[in-house]
């Protein structure tokens, strides 16, 4: 008899716990983006969700409704929310120098 495999459906919203873990995560998202601005918007509402839309609209200065469709990955927002979105989660993001 083979055993029966028990799945949960995954949802990273419930993992970045933490403002490092959150910034792990976005750095690791920013590193595989490959130029798709709406791969990060939607990995910063992945954070935003875990940390509650409502509150990170409050904190940026957005609706919900206007974070919920800025973040959700069908359209790359303007770098002004996305600047917003960031420091209103508490992580920032940084530049470093490319070697080619």
């Amino acid at each position: 008899m083979v055993a029966k495999t028990i799945t949960t459906r995954y949802d990273v919203a419930e993992h970045p716990r933490t403002p490092e873990e959150m910034a792990v995560y976005l750095e690791a998202c920013l590193e595989e983006e490959n130029g798709d601005a709406a791969f990060i918007a939607k990995a910063l509402g992945d954070i935003a969700r875990f940390k509650g839309m409502s509150q990170v609209a409050r904190d940026a200065g957005l609706s919900r409704e206007s974070l919920y469709k800025a973040l959700s990955g069908d359209c790359a927002p303007n770098f002004d929310t996305i600047l917003e979105v960031v420091s209103a989660l508490g992580i920032k993001l940084h530049a470093e120098a490319v070697r080619v």
